[in-house]
């Protein structure tokens, strides 16, 4: 994907565009950014490419500096490739303080990566963020998102088991 004209929202997804739209005046369009970056994410492998962005920058007829302003704003949108899971694993006190490094060092030696880095199958990816709002059922981490909290080994093994088993990009990245 190297130019605009090269991307393009399926049909489904230009019906959902449309849809946000008609949620703001016409001279407010700009308002539906977050969400318009929350769905080009969804539908263009998980992660915001230039090209990407640019297209809706286009639909919004606005600059494209207007969203990767808002695009590197929030930790919410990936501006890289990420894997077709991204574990992100609260870091916070909570967590912390419940075993949230015991987590994310059990990721990486049962995934065989470093936190950042995407499986070579490009399944999973491990990424340390900060509070998710889950203190009292700590450990937890967020896949796309679901929520999985309480952690422990057996759950995370269960949870990897049937990730690998569906085996498609959770709706939101």
């Amino acid at each position: 994907m190297t130019t605009t004209e090269e991307i393009k929202f399926n049909e489904e997804a230009l019906k959902i565009v449309e849809e946000i739209l008609n949620q703001y005046p016409t001279d407010k369009s700009k308002s539906a950014l977050l969400p318009l970056l929350h769905l080009a994410q969804a539908e263009f492998d998980g992660w915001l490419s230039v090209p990407v962005m640019d297209y809706v920058a286009s639909i919004l007829k606005i600059k494209p500096i207007e969203v990767y302003e808002v695009a590197t704003f929030y930790s919410m949108f990936h501006l890289e490739p990420v894997g077709k899971y991204l574990i992100e694993i609260c870091q916070t006190s909570s967590c912390w303080m419940c075993g949230a490094e015991d987590v994310i060092n059990y990721l990486e030696d049962k995934l065989g990566v470093e936190t950042g880095d995407i499986t070579p199958d490009g399944m999973f990816q491990v990424r340390k963020v900060e509070c998710l709002g889950s203190c009292g059922t700590a450990p937890m981490f967020q896949i796309g998102e679901k929520y999985y909290e309480n952690l422990t080994f057996e759950k995370i093994d269960a949870i990897l088991d049937e990730l690998r088993k569906e085996n498609k990009r959770s709706r939101y990245v």
